[in-house]
């Protein structure tokens, strides 16, 4: 029985995507587990290990100690996300821009697997950065994250900038920090403007992030909501499927390429 609703959900998705020309995927932690990397706020999450009153702004800015912690946390197994690889969910997303359907993808995550999955940059919205990068506050030169850890392992306990000697900082927003203010009015703009919203690994209580999918329903998209666990849309979702993200959405794009004729 369950089968049976799970393959009636994922053609009605299929129908859905089928008909519609500009699709937003708002993904979330949930995405990013299935490829390895810890979640924050679950169990065993990173803040279950670390004070997050450590991972302020205003600490990394005046405090060494505290800058040296960043590093080693990025750079040891609990937040070690230079090895991680996209999951099926996100070929499976950059399938639907290969489709010429995809109008953005708008994502809680810090990782930038959807890039590495193909899905190009500039329809990639990180509302909360790009921890695969560091940032020169000094002077904007970005660095990769695997080099920093090169360094980190070599004994390098702060890595600064090569440049003009400038503190480097992860490029994501700290707690007290602003969300990027051009991605997060550009991510409104799609949203209001798209057809279908699909939400990916979000249980979508974290905020201003969680508009994302309101303000696309509240212009008439459609919303579908894949996740594991309840969301605070639940209830207003035109479809709702239990599932993890990496084991659904590859089998409802099979589904809409048969319907579009597509290898």
């Amino acid at each position: 029985m369950i089968d049976k609703e799970l393959d009636q959900q994922i053609e009605e998705v299929a129908d859905l995507i089928v008909a519609s020309d500009r699709i937003i995927s708002f993904t979330g932690a949930g995405v990013s587990t299935e490829s390895g990397i810890p979640d924050f706020r679950g169990p065993g999450g990173i803040w279950t290990k670390y004070d997050p009153d450590d991972f302020t702004i205003q600490k990394f800015l005046s405090d060494k100690a505290v800058r040296k912690k960043h590093w080693e946390l990025l750079t040891n197994s609990d937040l070690k996300m230079t090895g991680a690889e996209p999951n099926p969910a996100h070929y499976a997303i950059a399938e639907l821009e290969k489709m010429g359907k995809l109008y953005g993808v708008i994502t809680q995550n810090v990782d930038g697997l959807h890039q590495k999955a193909g899905v190009s940059e500039n329809i990639v919205f990180q509302l909360h950065g790009d921890m695969s990068h560091a940032k020169c506050l000094r002077c904007g030169t970005r660095y990769p994250m695997e080099e920093m850890a090169e360094r980190v392992n070599q004994g390098i306990e702060e890595p600064t900038c090569d440049h003009c000697g400038g503190i480097l900082k992860p490029d994501a927003v700290f707690f007290g920090e602003q969300l990027p203010l051009d991605v997060l009015m550009e991510s409104e703009r799609r949203s209001r403007t798209c057809d279908l919203c699909i939400v990916l690994g979000s249980s979508l209580v974290v905020f201003p992030a969680a508009k994302i999918p309101i303000y696309a329903m509240r212009s008439g998209a459609k919303l579908i909501i894949i996740n594991v666990g309840p969301t605070e849309l639940d209830e207003v979702a035109h479809i709702r499927i239990q599932g993890k993200a990496g084991e659904v959405t590859p089998r409802i794009i099979a589904r809409v390429k048969e319907k579009m004729g597509r290898k």
